[in-house]
C-alpha cells in the first residue's frame, strides 16, 4: 500500500512515518502460522495415498500448530511454555527452516543460530574440531572468523583432548558441550533454544546460563522454549502461553507461568473450563504494543483432584501399627488436595494397633518433589507428654490443622506413628511421600520462593 492510499485509508502522517519505525525493530514476525501432519496407520497407505493422486485419503491429519501470530522485537527475551504436545518446539523448528509450514509466514531479520537437538547435526566419524568448522560455518561463519574464535570454543566446551577425537566417542554430555560452544559463539543475532539449557551437569547449566545472559546484555533476541518456570521469570522480557498448537496468551512472565501451572494442574473435567477462561485474556500484539482485554477475576477454589496421587510412596516395616487413610480436608471436613495459600486446612490419618505400645506420639513432615524437608511437627513434644499405653485393636484418629502458605507447586505429606521399645523410642510404622497435594498459583503473586512469610513490602522515596 502506497503513502497517498493509506492516507486514503485513514492512516495519518505521523503514523505512516511510525510504521518503518516500528517494522524495523521486529527481529522475528510469526503470522497465522499452521502445520498439519500427515499420519499414515501402516506404511503401504503412503503409496496407495501416492496412486490416489488426491482422490481418496489414506491418512488422518494433525494440526500441531493451528493460526499462530506473534512478535519478538530486536533484543527481547521471550520464553514459550505449554504442556507436551503444544506446538513449542514445532513453531521453533519452522522459525529456524527446518520444518517447512503447511500456511502462514514467518521472517526473521538477522543471522540465527538455533539449538534444537544439540550435537544433531554433528558427523560422527569427524574430530571435535572438524565438527566445530562444519557447524560454525553452516551457523554463517567465515573460515577466518572461526580460526578467530576457535580457542574460545575449545576452552568454553571444556572436553580437553577429546577434540581431536571422532565424535562417536563422544559421551552425550561431551556432545552437548561441543555443540553449545559453538552455537554460542557464533555471535548471532537471534538465538533460539529448544530445552537446551536443562542438559548437562549443574556446573555447565551455570556457565551456560552465564553466558545467555552475556549475550542477552549485547542485544542479541532470544527465543526459547523451557518446563522451568523459575528460568523463564529470571531471563525473559515477556512469554508466550501454548496449548494443543494454539498460542493462548502472550504477557509477562510470572503471569504466563501462573497460567500455565494453573492448566498443567487442572484435573481433566475442569481443563476445558480453565484454558477458556485463559484465552479470554488473550494479548493481540499490534505493531509490538500488546493489548490485554479485561478479564473477569475469580476468586481460587480448593477441590479433590483423582489424578493427583502419590507413585512414590514408602512404607517402613510395621511395628504393631499400622497407618490408614492418609488425606486433607478443608475445616468443615470436604477432601482436598489441590490447596489455595492463605487457607486453612486439616492433614490427617488412622493408626490401627495390631499389638500394644507404650509411649505413643505422632508426626508429620512436608517435603517438595526433590524430598528437602519445608516442615515437621509431633503431636507432643516429649516422651513425658506422649499416650503411656494403647492396647491391641486400638484405632486412633490424628489429625493436623495447618496454614497453607506455600508457593504453588506440588509437594507431599509424610505420617508416622512413634512408640518405646523398651527404653528407646522407635519408628512404630511410617508412610513416607504418602499423599500429594498441590497449592495453586495466585494472580499478581510477589513470592518469590517456596514459603510465603506475609511479607508486606513497603518502599519509601527520599528525595
Amino acid at each position: 500500500m502506497s503513502s497517498e492510499e493509506k492516507m486514503q485509508a485513514g492512516v495519518s502522517p505521523d503514523e505512516i512515518a511510525l510504521i518503518p519505525a516500528l517494522s524495523s525493530q521486529v527481529a522475528i514476525r510469526v503470522s497465522n502460522l499452521s502445520k498439519c501432519f500427515q499420519i499414515y496407520e501402516k506404511p503401504s497407505d503412503r503409496l496407495l495415498q501416492m496412486l490416489a493422486r488426491g482422490f481418496k485419503k489414506y491418512y488422518r491429519e494433525f494440526w500441531a500448530l493451528k493460526d499462530v501470530s506473534f512478535e519478538v522485537r530486536k533484543g527481547e527475551t521471550v520464553g514459550i511454555v505449554g504442556r507436551n504436545g503444544s506446538g513449542k518446539s514445532t513453531l521453533l523448528q519452522m522459525i529456524c527452516g527446518t520444518l517447512n509450514p503447511s500456511g502462514g509466514d514467518i521472517k526473521v531479520d538477522g543471522r540465527i543460530a538455533a539449538l534444537l537437538e544439540l550435537g544433531s547435526g554433528f558427523n560422527p566419524e569427524f574430530t571435535g574440531r572438524e565438527n566445530v568448522y562444519m557447524n560454525a560455518a553452516v551457523l554463517g561463519l567465515t573460515k577466518k572468523e572461526i580460526d578467530a574464535r576457535y580457542a574460545e570454543i575449545e576452552a568454553f566446551a571444556d572436553i580437553g583432548q577429546f577434540i581431536d577425537q571422532p565424535v562417536k566417542t563422544y559421551s552425550s554430555g561431551m556432545s552437548v558441550r561441543l555443540a553449545f560452544a559453538v552455537a554460542i559463539n557464533s555471535d548471532p543475532e537471534v538465538l533460539v533454544v529448544d530445552e537446551a539449557l536443562s542438559v548437562g551437569d549443574e556446573l555447565f547449566q551455570r556457565k551456560c546460563f552465564s553466558r545467555i545472559e552475556s549475550i542477552k546484555a549485547k542485544g542479541t533476541t532470544i527465543l526459547f522454549v523451557s518446563h522451568s518456570g523459575n528460568i523463564v521469570v529470571e531471563l525473559c522480557d515477556r512469554a508466550i502461553l501454548m496449548d494443543a498448537g494454539e498460542l493462548l496468551l502472550v504477557g509477562e512472565p510470572k503471569e504466563i507461568i501462573g497460567k500455565y501451572q494453573q492448566l498443567l494442574y487442572a484435573p481433566q473435567e475442569k481443563r476445558a473450563e480453565i484454558r477458556s477462561d485463559i484465552a479470554l485474556a488473550a494479548v493481540v500484539p499490534v505493531m509490538g504494543v500488546d493489548t490485554a482485554l479485561p478479564v473477569p477475576v475469580k476468586e481460587a477454589e480448593d477441590y479433590f483432584d483423582a489424578g493427583l496421587k502419590s507413585d512414590c510412596m514408602i512404607e517402613t516395616d510395621s511395628q504393631g501399627a499400622h497407618i490408614q487413610n492418609p488425606g486433607i480436608k478443608t475445616l468443615d471436613g470436604r477432601p482436598v488436595n489441590t490447596l489455595v495459600r492463605g487457607r486453612k486446612y486439616k492433614y490427617s490419618y488412622q493408626v490401627h494397633f495390631s499389638q500394644s505400645a507404650t509411649l505413643v506420639r505422632f508426626g508429620t513432615v512436608i517435603k517438595t518433589k526433590s524430598g528437602f524437608p519445608l516442615g515437621g511437627v509431633l503431636s507432643v513434644p516429649s516422651q513425658d507428654l506422649t499416650i503411656p499405653y494403647v492396647s491391641a485393636g486400638t484405632v486412633i484418629d490424628v489429625e493436623f490443622e495447618f496454614n497453607c502458605i506455600l508457593s504453588s507447586g506440588v509437594y507431599f505429606f509424610n505420617a508416622g506413628t512413634f512408640g518405646a521399645l523398651g527404653q528407646d523410642e522407635t519408628v512404630l510404622h511410617r508412610l513416607i511421600d504418602a499423599v500429594a497435594f498441590r497449592v495453586l498459583p495466585i494472580k499478581q503473586d510477589i513470592v518469590t520462593e517456596i514459603i510465603d512469610f506475609g511479607f508486606s513490602p513497603r518502599v519509601l522515596i527520599n528525595d
